[in-house]
């Protein structure tokens, strides 16, 4: 480490590599504040700055009136993204088949396209679609997020006209020849860690999907993904 690197470093990457290691098991605690200075030679505000970078980076957890402590580390489910795209909820069916209860909770509205939207569904920004957003839970526990866009003329506008995409646009007369999705890691945003609880310090998936009818996008969603729960999975025809 170069010698005019911040002097915390030096107790993030020790600490860090005990954890990775697995000096430092799940569960164990950390050194305090105190011990920290005595055992590194560093001040106190370098102790506490490298508590909380570990915290941030998700290795560490703290309890108050206890200390901090190696955090669990997480068994990452599946998500096998091509399995079920017929199904209203592919989340909901995935989940399901690894005998989890899940239910879901929406809320449709009229939203402006603007810039985003209107460049993945080849619209003017001005356009009005139908904007839905919904909340995955399994086991009474929020798992996933998404907001789905569409145009007007697709959205289903009753309970009962809320089925798989696939199967309520070909009752237009139009079939589904490509879907894209995007995958990224990103922070969250504060509404979406409150959302999903999550710790601090972990990064979410995003999903970007967009519906294609040949060489027309017909819907397009943001799907965000716990990134301590779970891993997704993708199947291609060889």
């Amino acid at each position: 480490m170069a010698t005019s690197d911040p002097v915390y470093l030096r107790v993030v990457e020790d600490i860090r590599r005990q954890i990775t290691d697995g000096t430092l098991p799940p569960g164990a605690p950390i050194p305090s504040r105190a011990q920290l200075t005595r055992k590194y030679q560093v001040g106190e505000t370098a102790a506490r700055h490298a508590l909380r970078v570990l915290a941030s980076e998700g290795l560490i957890i703290g309890r108050v009136g206890s200390g901090h402590y190696v955090r669990e580390r997480p068994v990452l489910t599946p998500l096998h993204r091509w399995r079920y795209l017929d199904h209203p909820a592919p989340i909901a069916a995935d989940l399901q088949s690894q005998g989890r209860r899940v239910t879901w909770d929406w809320h449709s509205e009229p939203a402006e396209a603007g810039p985003d939207i209107a460049r993945r569904l080849r619209l003017k920004e001005t356009t009005t679609l139908t904007k839905t957003h919904y909340v995955f839970r399994g086991d009474g526990r929020p798992l996933q997020l998404a907001t789905s866009y569409e145009p007007m003329e697709f959205a289903p506008h009753t309970e009962e006209e809320r089925r798989s995409l696939v199967a309520r646009l070909y009752a237009h007369g139009l079939k589904i020849t490509e879907i894209v999705e995007s995958v990224s890691t990103r922070v969250p945003r504060p509404a979406e860690s409150d959302a999903l609880g999550l710790s601090a310090g972990v990064n979410v998936l995003h999903v970007e999907r967009t519906h294609w009818v040949g060489d027309r996008p017909v819907e397009t969603s943001d799907i965000v993904i716990p990134g301590d729960r779970f891993r997704v999975m993708y199947s291609m025809p060889a």
